[in-house]
């Protein structure tokens, strides 16, 4: 099964960024332990802070992959064009967030991804990656 995360703007800074929210790991090391948990998936990791970076990967990837994990961070509240991307792909997304969207500021509390991803996984710290590729042996 072929599987690709895509984190979008400042996700980079992943255990340096406000680790009282998002903890102290990086998000490098959490692909690694992924990689290994999960080897019989093929997992590919993208991440870019630009809006048309994401959408052209969600492209490229949306045809062939057999699942995208999308983190779209702040995007997830502004884009439309990613929420189109996704809409106007064949592949199921899982959209991730590591904090609690609905627990922070109300503009986080709106996506324009959900309505076209097969499902959300909000809160769990970096385990929301891990739950969202579970759901993909369900």
């Amino acid at each position: 099964m072929k599987i690709i995360i895509i984190n979008g703007p400042n996700l980079n800074l992943l255990g340096k960024r406000e680790p009282e929210v998002y903890g102290s790991e990086t998000f490098e090391s959490y692909f690694l332990q992924l990689q290994k948990e999960f080897h019989n998936f093929e997992l590919s990791y993208f991440q870019s802070n630009i809006e048309g970076e994401l959408i052209n990967k969600i492209q490229e990837v949306g045809f062939d992959c057999d699942g995208i994990i999308l983190n779209a961070a702040a995007y997830t509240h502004t884009s439309v064009g990613i929420g189109d991307a996704v809409k106007a792909i064949s592949t199921p997304v899982i959209e991730v967030h590591i904090s609690n969207t609905f627990a922070r500021e109300e503009f986080r509390h709106h996506s324009f991804i959900a309505p076209h991803a097969k499902g959300i996984v909000i809160g769990f710290g970096l385990n929301s990656y891990r739950l969202a590729l579970q759901s993909f042996i369900l």
